[in-house]
């Protein structure tokens, strides 16, 4: 099949979490000898911060880890539909471009049959702000990929769509894998960005708080963290040590004892179920696993088995200290998580969930064979 993508970036995942899991599909749906493009805007928000940020040789670093990646970085008022989309069989838009190209997609969809579109919806806004969504145009959509069935419910509902399906993220496990320890350096590790001060009382007490009470080596690593976050970090006695591309997630992983998962208010409250791609990469790591409170209520995972949960401050010190104390009990967290992503939650699944969805579609019937290199379809 012919593949496009439109994003906002495959390049650069600074403050672009997404970023991990869209790699993963293309990788995977490459290694299945699918003809896939990437468009990405050439002034693409999450690049120019990371070029800002980073310098140009992160770039050079990406093409070492992803020597079969690439992205077309075009400039949207140029770009021709026509070209770029002849021959395809199967288009996918991310959410994070702009409206105006997501219009003109849907436009061209209207006009030229040929070929599935889907939007892919990886944010909260469906319900912080959904006056953003409604000024989307949908209509010649085939349907909507959510990455949880609450997201999916309310395109539904309120009539943006006719047709969505829930579409969770899932970990890269070509890169996200356990990493033999070659020296554990510190005890706990916070991967995230601080965000909009959607969590950050959340992360004084499940995570500052109890790192400075038990006295615990912690890093913590992430984007946007303003001079007053920092400040405060280091006032708990935490090193802040900025960017962490997601290729460089497992090795630090591999360096600390655990990890913890701290979600956004809108994850907790609003979009119950939806964990975001951290917690599957945790897992896919072989990294004991600890959160504030999160309903997993579409059973991903198993709660107790694969992760613990904390319901306050002073329950996640006594996880935390009994995960240190006890190695062979923090070892069996990390194998339980491990084994249900390898079961049900890599890229190598959501590309199978993807062609079963095709399927329902346009009557295709779809073999998939997961473990091997090529996924066949017949017309």
């Amino acid at each position: 099949m012919r593949i496009v993508f439109f994003l906002q970036s495959l390049i650069s995942d600074w403050n672009h979490g997404n970023a991990h899991f869209l790699r993963g599909i293309v990788s995977e749906l490459i290694r299945r000898n699918h003809d896939v493009e990437v468009y990405e805007p050439f002034d693409s928000w999450s690049l120019k911060n990371l070029v800002r940020f980073e310098g140009y040789k992160v770039m050079d670093e990406f093409h070492d880890y992803y020597p079969d990646l690439y992205s077309i970085r075009y400039h949207p008022e140029n770009i021709n539909l026509d070209m770029v989309l002849d021959n395809a069989d199967l288009v996918i838009v991310h959410e994070w471009n702009d409206p105006s190209i997501v219009s003109r997609i849907g436009l061209h969809r209207k006009n030229n049959r040929g070929y599935i579109l889907f939007f892919h919806d990886t944010h909260h806004r469906v319900v912080t702000d959904p006056h953003s969504l409604a000024g989307l145009d949908l209509r010649y959509y085939d349907g909507v990929l959510a990455f949880g069935e609450k997201i999916r419910s309310i395109y539904l509902e309120n009539g943006f769509i006719q047709r969505a399906w829930t579409w969770h993220e899932a970990a890269d496990t070509n890169i996200f894998k356990p990493i033999k320890n070659t020296g554990i350096k510190k005890d706990l590790v916070w991967i995230g960005n601080w965000g909009d001060e959607e969590r950050s009382n959340e992360l004084r007490e499940f995570l500052f708080e109890p790192a400075r009470n038990l006295a615990l080596k912690c890093s913590v690593y992430g984007v946007r963290f303003p001079k007053t976050a920092i400040d405060l970090l280091y006032s708990y006695g935490i090193e802040h040590c900025g960017w962490l591309p997601n290729y460089g997630v497992p090795q630090i992983f591999s360096e600390h004892l655990l990890t913890i998962h701290v979600p956004r208010k809108p994850y907790v409250k609003l979009l119950r179920g939806i964990p975001t791609i951290r917690p599957f990469e945790a897992m896919a790591c072989g990294i004991p696993l600890v959160c504030s409170p999160w309903d997993d209520c579409e059973g991903l995972f198993r709660k107790g088995r694969d992760y613990l949960v904390a319901n306050n401050g002073i329950e996640m010190e006594k996880i935390i200290r009994t995960l240190i104390n006890d190695r062979e009990y923090a070892q069996e967290i990390a194998l339980n998580g491990y084994e249900t992503v390898m079961q049900k939650h890599t890229c190598v699944h959501r590309v199978n969930e993807l062609f079963k969805i095709m399927s329902e579609l346009n009557g295709v019937n779809t073999e998939f064979k997961i473990n091997e290199k090529i996924t066949t379809t017949e017309k």
